[in-house]
C-alpha cells in the first residue's frame, strides 16, 4: 500500500479492513488518564468502604504482636514464627484491596478500545529504541498535549487540595477536643472523603482526553485514496494477476478434456470450428454425456487427441453446434437432443461391430434432426 506516499493527502475514513488490521497490530484507542482515574477512585472508594475491616485486622495484628509470651522474646525461632503470622495476617488484610485494584486495572484499559491481546504490539521495536524518535515524541505535538495534561491535573489536585482544606478546617481542629479513639475514626473518615474527591477530580481530565485519544487514532489511521485502491487491488486482486489465474484455471480445465476425449464414443465436429467429444456406456448411463468440448485451437486439439487414440470423428455442424451452446462438460446431452445423438451413436457403434467383422457396413447418417430451438447458426 502507498501508506507513506507523502504526496497523497490523508483525508478518507479508514476501512474495515485498515481497522481490522490495525487492531491485529496493537492500535486501538487507548487513555492512560482513564486508566489511572480508575484505579484512583476504585482504591479510594474501596479503601473507604474496607476501612473498618483493615483496620480492625491491623488492630488484631498489633494487639498479638506487643502482647508477647516471654518464650518467644528469647526464642527466635518462635520470633521468626510471630513475625511470618503476622506478615500473612497482614497481607491477607490488603487483598480485599488489591483485588478491587486489580479489576480496576483490567476494565480501565479495555473500556475504550476493547479487550486485546497482540503479540505483534508486544514485539520490540527499533524506534522505540531510537534517542531521536524519543526526542520527537517528547517535543512533538503529542508530548505537548500530555505535558498540558500533568500540568491540567496537578492544577486541579492541587485547587481542590485547597478546597478541601478550608471546607475541612473546622472538622479538623475539632479532632483535637475528642478522645483518641473517636478522633482516629473521624480523622480515617476525613481523609477517606477526600481522597475519594481528588480521584474523582481526575474525571475531568478523563472527559477530554477520551474523545482527543479516538480522533487521534482515527487520524492516524486515515486513508489517502491511492491506500484504498491499493487496499482494494489487494484484496480483489491486480488485474494482471486474476487474468494470469483465469488462464491457468482454463489450461488446467482444458488438460482435463484432452485426457478424457481417449474414453469418448465419438467426436461431432463443425468441421473445424467446434469439437464435442460425447461418450455412452448403456451399463451404467442413462443419456450420453459430454466429455469434452471446445472451439477453433482447443477443437483441434480435441481432434488431434481423438485421431490419436482412434476415436471416431464425424461431421455434423448442426449438431456440434448444438451440443456445444447447450451442454456443458460433464452433463448430460438435452432431452431435445437424443434422437440426433442417438443417430450418431448408433451408426459408430454399428461401424465397431463392421470394423470387428460382425454385421454390415452402416450408412452415413445424412438426415440428423435437430430441433428448431437449438440451432445455432454461425
Amino acid at each position: 500500500m502507498a501508506e507513506d506516499d507523502s504526496s497523497q493527502e490523508k483525508t478518507e475514513e479508514p476501512t474495515p479492513k485498515r481497522l481490522e488490521k490495525a487492531r491485529e497490530d496493537g492500535q486501538v484507542p487507548r487513555s492512560r488518564e482513564l486508566t489511572t482515574s480508575a484505579i484512583l477512585i476504585a482504591g479510594s472508594v474501596g479503601l473507604f468502604v474496607l476501612m473498618p475491616f483493615m483496620s480492625q485486622r491491623l488492630l488484631d495484628i498489633s494487639r498479638y504482636n506487643f502482647s508477647l509470651d516471654r518464650r518467644v522474646v528469647f526464642d527466635p525461632a518462635l520470633m521468626v514464627q510471630q513475625l511470618a503470622h503476622s506478615f500473612a495476617d497482614a497481607l491477607w488484610s490488603l487483598v480485599p484491596l488489591f483485588s478491587i485494584l486489580l479489576v480496576a486495572a483490567i476494565l480501565g484499559p479495555i473500556a475504550l478500545g476493547g479487550w486485546l491481546w497482540s503479540v505483534k504490539a508486544m514485539a520490540p521495536k527499533a524506534s522505540r529504541m531510537n534517542p531521536m524518535e524519543g526526542l520527537k515524541r517528547m517535543f512533538g505535538v503529542k508530548g505537548l498535549i500530555e505535558l498540558v495534561k500533568a500540568v491540567a491535573k496537578v492544577l486541579l489536585i492541587l485547587s481542590l487540595a485547597i478546597l478541601l482544606l478550608v471546607s475541612m478546617q473546622q472538622d479538623m481542629l475539632e479532632l483535637a477536643n475528642q478522645a483518641v479513639n473517636p478522633a482516629i475514626v473521624d480523622s480515617f473518615k476525613l481523609a477517606g472523603w477526600a481522597a475519594i474527591a481528588l480521584s474523582a477530580i481526575t474525571l475531568f481530565i478523563v472527559i477530554l482526553d477520551v474523545p482527543f485519544q479516538m480522533w487521534d487514532h482515527s487520524r492516524k489511521l486515515k486513508m489517502s485514496r491511492q491506500d484504498i485502491k491499493d487496499e482494494m487491488k489487494d484484496s480483489e486482486g491486480k488485474p494482471e494477476v486474476k487474468g494470469r489465474i483465469r488462464q491457468l484455471q482454463r489450461e488446467m480445465a482444458n488438460n482435463r478434456q484432452l485426457a478424457a476425449v481417449p474414453e469418448a464414443d465419438v467426436v461431432i465436429t463443425n468441421p473445424t470450428h467446434f469439437s464435442v467429444a460425447v461418450k455412452y456406456d448403456p451399463d451404467t448411463m442413462q443419456t450420453p454425456i459430454v466429455l469434452a468440448k471446445g472451439v477453433d485451437f482447443f477443437a483441434l486439439k480435441i481432434r488431434e487427441v481423438a485421431k490419436a487414440n482412434d476415436v471416431q470423428i464425424m461431421e455434423s455442424p448442426v449438431l456440434a453446434r448444438a451440443i456445444y451452446h447447450t451442454t456443458d462438460v460433464d452433463q448430460e446431452i438435452p432431452a431435445g437432443l437424443y434422437m440426433a445423438v442417438a443417430q450418431i451413436l448408433a451408426y459408430v457403434f454399428q461401424l465397431r461391430n463392421y470394423r470387428k467383422g460382425k454385421g454390415e457396413r452402416p450408412p452415413f447418417p445424412r438426415n440428423i434432426d435437430v430441433p428448431e430451438e437449438m440451432r445455432f447458426d454461425p
